[in-house]
């Protein structure tokens, strides 16, 4: 059974940092482009960053750029999403996603959804 399990959330005062996990089993996810997405209550859902499968290509949506960096770590079978100089706009449930094989065509041709973490920013 293919599964993607996020992890890492929690609750972080603005400013502050969290690693997001995302870890696969029942396959490996190293032919396939990961992507983070978010979610806050009320909104749609915003593509925040990919990774292509050998982590030669990585894109940012503007409102994360600079702070947020996606890795991968093939090996370990896993996607990490560090997020620094948290904003209470990052406040969202995040998931990932596998697909692809490109970034580009990530959701047009999706394998699996995580559950998702959840990111409280606040003071």
């Amino acid at each position: 059974q293919l599964q993607l399990v996020e992890s890492g959330g929690g609750l972080v005062q603005p400013g502050g940092s969290l690693r997001l996990s995302c870890a696969a089993s029942g396959f490996s996810l190293d032919t396939y482009a990961i992507g983070w997405f978010r979610q806050a209550p009320g909104k749609e859902r915003e593509e925040i960053s990919c990774i292509t499968s050998n982590g030669g290509s990585t894109n940012y949506a503007d409102s994360v750029k600079g702070r947020f960096t996606i890795s991968r770590d093939n090996a370990k079978n896993t996607v990490y999403l560090q997020m620094n100089s948290l904003k209470p706009d990052d406040t969202a449930r995040y998931y990932c996603a596998a697909g692809g094989p490109s970034c580009r065509v990530l959701l047009s041709y999706l394998q699996v959804w995580g559950q998702g973490t959840l990111v409280t920013v606040s003071s």
